[in-house]
């Protein structure tokens, strides 16, 4: 079942017009990340079926015992709304430790259960974001042992497997200890943290953490009500989860009475349906607790900034405020037209804007879909007028990038036409009967020869027509196998682009080679593959809507970039087709600047 990525949108779907600007589809990022291949709809229902039978247990225990109950009401009552006591937006503050000079985190999730496919894909996503800082470690919760937190400089648990009923807890009694007794900080993702309360003794996690987890439920009033945004540093974040996917937030029952340690609502989550907020991140002592799981149904705005700035408090709390930009030129082919890359190039010298370029080395149409039904091949060294301007664009400012060989797989509609640009290279895909691109898996042949002869005929192709050869790649729609992956990460220095991470990767298990998540990034990170990424993370300039994606107009552009100046040391990344005039990307780079951002060169990250 096809969920999260697409369809709540992923990262290809078709532009305006192609690599030659022939008014046909085009490279486009889309405008969500997440999951592929999983039933988060049954996710869903089981965890919020079996938060509430978590909850009916807890009324009867407390309607068993008369004196817990009273003095329970005396002094934890749930904060239904932010108060002076714990509502501390001017001050969010870091973690009561400090991070080492060469941060190392160990990111800790589950297996188990019949979703416990999810907890893999979703260590990869924070491992990913972690690996901005150091290095990461990722394993299994379960193979946890005593003291091994204190090997590194921060851990991060997931929990995406709701531990009770048929599901045995998972997570080792020695964890909960550790996490107790540590100095480190700990980030805490999703279920499973009353288990640790029962674990070491509700007074003692009270005590500690000034709030109390068994007595902490995803409803509010009887349901997960739709909680629509999040607000973090002034900003606020979107949360859009489609109807029947949403497993609900935790709503931390934060004790108000003496003796407890006060809690920072570093987050507030609004739900909309009661017009309760609620601490979505909270932090006290050495534990942040973030009350789901973000890295499904995410968008440019979305409250996944929240947990990507807050790893910036475990690992680098020294990090000055600083916030870059960048730009890339998307598409260009040997069938591009010289005149309006000059006519950009121009534009971006004159405002002093490095960029990309990302270039096609061989354009081909082979079903003659653009040429009245006659096939086409041209390549980049049988143009020597784009050449020149390709070299009049690296002489002032831009960077060369190889995007693919020929931006498209064999005779196939791929999923449109089989025409350069519009269609994948490198992975399957189809559009289905609502009007959705799908993926269907690897191309069939796909094995590191055959990526690596695709990467070296480029190059070929590069050196062929007198240009400088490339250092950075982007995937054709941002779409490869595992195997492709590490055949970029072997010929160059860094992709910039968004990214499938797939099942297995971190566990070596074999896994339905069709089942990943996609991720995009605020910053610079080393990813699981080894590779370094550069971001693109606010999306394209697209005046009009297709796929079931919506046009994307410079006033998106600029308000992603707003939401993204909630990271510390973010990015805003984008990328524009030159077959576009030059105004509308002027009205984005100059909306940008305006907001604090300093373009800076792909080359220079």
């Amino acid at each position: 079942m096809l969920l999260a990525a697409l369809l709540g949108g992923t990262f290809m779907t078709s532009g305006a017009q192609a690599a030659g600007g022939r008014g046909h589809h085009g490279d486009r990022a889309g405008t969500r990340s997440g999951l592929n291949r999983v039933d988060l709809s049954g996710w869903a229902e089981a965890q919020r079926r079996a938060d509430k039978a978590r909850h009916r247990a807890d009324k009867a225990r407390r309607l068993s015992k008369p004196a817990r109950t009273a003095l329970a009401g005396a002094v934890a009552a749930p904060s239904r709304t932010a108060s002076a006591l714990t509502r501390q937006a001017a001050a969010l503050a870091p973690a009561d430790v400090t991070a080492a000079a060469d941060p190392s985190t160990l990111v800790l999730f589950d297996t188990a259960g019949p979703y416990g496919h999810l907890g893999e894909l979703y260590a990869m996503a924070a491992a990913n974001l972690a690996g901005h800082f150091g290095t990461v470690t990722a394993r299994p919760v379960q193979q946890y042992t005593a003291g091994q937190l204190e090997s590194y400089s921060a851990v991060i648990y997931i929990g995406s497997t709701y531990y009770g009923g048929s599901v045995p807890d998972a997570v080792p009694d020695a964890f909960h200890q550790d996490v107790l007794t540590t100095t480190k900080p700990v980030t805490w993702i999703g279920a499973n943290i009353w288990n640790m309360a029962g674990s070491v003794g509700v007074p003692q996690f009270t005590q500690k953490y000034g709030w109390d987890p068994t007595s902490s439920f995803y409803d509010d009033g009887g349901s997960v009500g739709t909680v629509t945004q999040v607000s973090y540093k002034g900003r606020t974040l979107t949360r859009k989860i489609p109807a029947g996917q949403d497993g609900g937030v935790l709503r931390p029952n934060v004790l108000t009475g003496p003796g407890y340690p006060a809690v920072t609502r570093l987050a507030e989550g609004l739900d909309t349906t009661s017009g309760h907020t609620f601490g979505w991140a909270v932090r006290s002592a050495n534990l942040t607790y973030i009350g789901e799981i973000p890295f499904a149904y995410v968008s440019e705005s979305d409250r996944v900034i929240v947990f990507e700035d807050l790893l910036f408090d475990a690992l680098a709390p020294g990090t000055a405020e600083r916030h870059r930009a960048l730009v890339r030129l998307e598409d260009i082919s040997p069938e591009s037209d010289p005149a309006e890359l000059r006519a950009i190039a121009d534009y971006l010298y004159s405002a002093g804007v490095p960029y990309g370029i990302n270039v096609i080395p061989v354009y081909t149409d082979p079903k003659g879909a653009y040429n009245n039904g006659v096939p086409e091949t041209v390549r980049l060294s049988q143009r020597p007028q784009l050449v020149s301007a390709l070299k009049y664009m690296l002489a002032r400012g831009a960077v060369l990038m190889n995007h693919g060989y020929t931006h498209q797989y064999g005779n196939t509609d791929n999923p449109y036409n089989g025409v350069s640009g519009d269609d994948f290279e490198f992975y399957r895909a189809h559009v289905d009967a609502a009007d959705s691109v799908v993926y269907d898996g690897p191309v069939s042949g796909d094995s590191a020869v055959w990526a690596q002869g695709r990467v070296t005929a480029a190059l070929a192709e590069f050196t062929l027509a007198g240009l400088p050869r490339p250092t950075l790649w982007t995937t054709p729609h941002y779409a490869g196998s595992r195997t492709d992956y590490q055949v970029f990460s072997a010929n160059f220095n860094a992709r910039l682009e968004r990214s499938l991470y797939f099942g297995g990767t971190l566990t070596g298990a074999a896994s339905d080679p069709n089942r990943f998540i996609g991720q995009f990034f605020p910053y610079v990170v080393r990813d699981v593959y080894g590779t370094k990424v550069i971001p693109e993370n606010i999306g394209n300039y697209e005046p009009e809507a297709f796929n079931n994606h919506p046009a994307r107009l410079p006033a998106d552009l600029i308000a992603s970039a707003k939401a993204n100046l909630a990271v510390r040391d973010g990015f805003a990344s984008f990328f524009y087709h030159p077959y576009f005039p030059v105004q509308p990307l002027k009205d984005t780079i100059e909306g940008i600047k305006a907001l604090g951002y300093t373009f800076v060169s792909p080359a220079a990250l």
